[in-house]
């Protein structure tokens, strides 16, 4: 049996760009060591519902419990200072799936 993977779903309203960059720049510290790797990067597609944000981003990790411990490793604790100035962000951690799929 495989570990389903654990996946970073992040929706960010960019308000100070500087703020943003160095949060950027910190935050590849813990990805890296948690293996960390984006599958989404980029502005808002289409919006079918909900409110939009700037930015939409998914990080893939091997497993969700990886997910979990880089959220609460001390670099990206580190790069949270620096992501609390940004603007609004909204950051859900989840458990991917391997069960039965649609026929």
């Amino acid at each position: 049996m495989t570990t389903a993977k654990g996946y970073w779903v992040a929706r960010v309203d960019v308000e100070d760009a500087a703020a943003y960059d160095r949060y950027r720049a910190l935050n590849v510290k813990a990805f890296a060591r948690y293996g960390g790797r984006f599958l989404v990067r980029g502005p808002a597609g289409a919006i079918i519902k909900g409110t939009p944000r700037q930015h939409n981003v998914v990080i893939e990790f091997a497993s969700y419990a990886d997910a979990v411990a880089c959220a609460h490793s001390p670099e990206y604790l580190a790069a949270m200072e620096e992501l609390k100035h940004v603007g609004p962000v909204d950051l859900v951690i989840v458990g991917g799936y391997d069960g039965p799929q649609p026929a």
